[in-house]
């Protein structure tokens, strides 16, 4: 799905500048996720690309310029008042409680809903997307694969009931038979009409399902389009395809 046709972004940081302390991380940065939409932001090692996630998600207020959730500028809200809103993240390296059991994690991501009934039938809907979850309810989640963590791990922050689901590095840490079946996943989520954010080191996996990229360079937006015409970009071909690494 394009942003064409739709007036209003979901998510949008608007001439947004970080610092951590006299070191500044972001640079004016502007960004637009629109209802519905996949979009993948590629760069560098210190490119900025998890602030931008941080800052997205409140863990980080910005020095200058705001962050609008759906019309609302939630610069200055806490975390779990954007969650409730509809933003969520799965962060990188899946960190999960792995002393609890997939059941106890799932139901974490729904620490903040009231509404049970809800909440169950979002459960059986994890459960029709990650099959192989279903069947291990009772395992202490640290017992699992890695790829079986990272379906919990997105299972867990579609829970929330998201408008936004932001990813941090989903394919890391992943084995390479693996990496695919992560990103048919996230593509049936995505199908399911949640909009996705997704910082992703696998530059050509993640634009080959994406429907726009941004690419960061030292904590400015360098460029900006389409992922077809991303993956055909020269430039980005040149400095990024192959070799970006997180940040």
């Amino acid at each position: 799905m394009s942003a064409e046709g739709h007036e209003i972004p979901l998510l949008e940081m608007r001439g947004v500048n970080t610092h951590y302390g006299a070191v500044h991380i972001l640079k004016d940065v502007n960004l637009a996720i629109y209802p519905g939409e996949l979009v993948c932001l590629l760069g560098g090692n210190a490119s900025g690309k998890s602030t931008t996630l941080k800052t997205l998600l409140g863990m980080v207020t910005p020095t200058t310029g705001e962050v609008v959730l759906d019309g609302e500028a939630v610069t200055k809200e806490s975390t779990s008042y954007r969650v409730e809103r509809g933003i969520t993240m799965v962060p990188e390296n899946r960190r999960l409680f792995k002393r609890l059991s997939v059941l106890e994690n799932l139901e974490l991501g729904a620490y903040l809903r009231k509404d049970r009934e809800q909440i169950a039938l979002d459960l059986e809907r994890i459960f029709d997307l990650f099959p192989r979850v279903k069947e291990r309810l009772g395992q202490k989640s640290g017992t699992l694969s890695g790829g079986e963590q990272q379906m919990v791990a997105m299972g867990r922050a579609l829970m929330s009931n998201p408008r936004v689901l932001l990813m941090d590095e989903p394919s890391m840490g992943l084995a390479p038979a693996l990496v695919q079946t992560n990103f048919e996943l996230i593509q049936q989520i995505h199908e399911e009409g949640v909009a996705i954010f997704m910082v992703e080191q696998n530059a050509n996996m993640a634009l080959s399902i994406a429907d726009r990229g941004w690419v960061l360079q030292t904590g400015r937006v360098v460029l900006d389009d389409a992922a077809d015409a991303l993956l055909a970009n020269p430039d980005l071909r040149a400095s990024y395809l192959g070799e970006v690494g997180s940040a």
